[in-house]
């Protein structure tokens, strides 16, 4: 199984940061959020990695030439301004029958066999990875009469589900590609989905995305004293 990690883009909400390198290469702990996730993948068995990269490319190589020997990874421009659904199109001559697809700033301990699995079992040409939306605020639990039993501070919304970006596509994607299929989010997903074509694997475990530079400070935090969360064992998944 290869591994597209969409590496390309300018990071626009982790600016001023990325003036110097792309998001991927900002730094959680002591090395850059791009390593981590590689990690996630090489510790479940999957080394073959395609960079889809663009912004501030030589960087990237750069990069990629310090990776274990033993990975097979290949960095390709896919151009400084191409969305995300048109940087997995570029690829499209270089892909096996099915592949993975994830963004260059999410960690989670997904189960990637499992994950792989599952799309192998349905008749879709797509899986997303879906994970309880964290809520950014405290909530309140409050009866009829208006009294506050208990506060919860910042909780994981389990009736609400959202992207976590660690995909699986089948080459039969791209005979349903819209045009022009920039934006994977907006163009891409919601077209195989009103096809019957796109199917949600649930992810229980450890995840947090990198947006912005506090969350890469607040990630780093959590890898101070050894190996982050996102390289414990598997999570859980439904």
């Amino acid at each position: 199984m290869q591994t597209v990690i969409l590496c390309g883009g300018m990071g626009t909400r982790a600016y001023p940061h990325t003036l110097e390198v792309p998001k991927p290469l900002l730094e959680v702990g002591d090395r850059p959020v791009l390593a981590h996730l590689m990690e996630i993948y090489a510790a479940q068995g999957f080394t073959s990695f395609v960079l889809a990269a663009g912004y501030k490319l030589p960087l990237v190589e750069a990069f990629a030439r310090e990776l274990p020997a033993a990975w097979d990874v290949e960095v390709v421009d896919t151009g400084e301004t191409t969305n995300t659904g048109g940087r997995v199109r570029r690829l499209a001559d270089r892909l096996a029958e099915d592949f993975f697809v994830t963004y260059a700033d999410g960690l989670g301990n997904v189960d990637l066999a499992a994950l792989r699995d599952f799309h192998r079992g349905h008749r879709g040409v797509a899986t997303l990875t879906t994970v309880p939306l964290p809520s950014q605020y405290g909530t309140l639990d409050v009866d009829e009469s208006g009294r506050v039993h208990r506060f919860k501070e910042k909780p994981r919304l389990t009736d609400h589900l959202i992207n976590a970006g660690f995909f699986v596509f089948d080459r039969r994607a791209f005979d349903l590609w819209p045009d022009p299929g920039e934006d994977l989010e907006r163009h891409v997903l919601p077209a195989l989905g009103d096809r019957d074509e796109l199917f949600a694997f649930r992810h229980l475990g450890f995840w947090r995305s990198m947006d912005t530079y506090k969350d890469a400070v607040e990630l780093g935090a959590l890898c101070e004293s050894g190996p982050g969360p996102w390289l414990a064992p598997p999570g859980d998944h439904a």
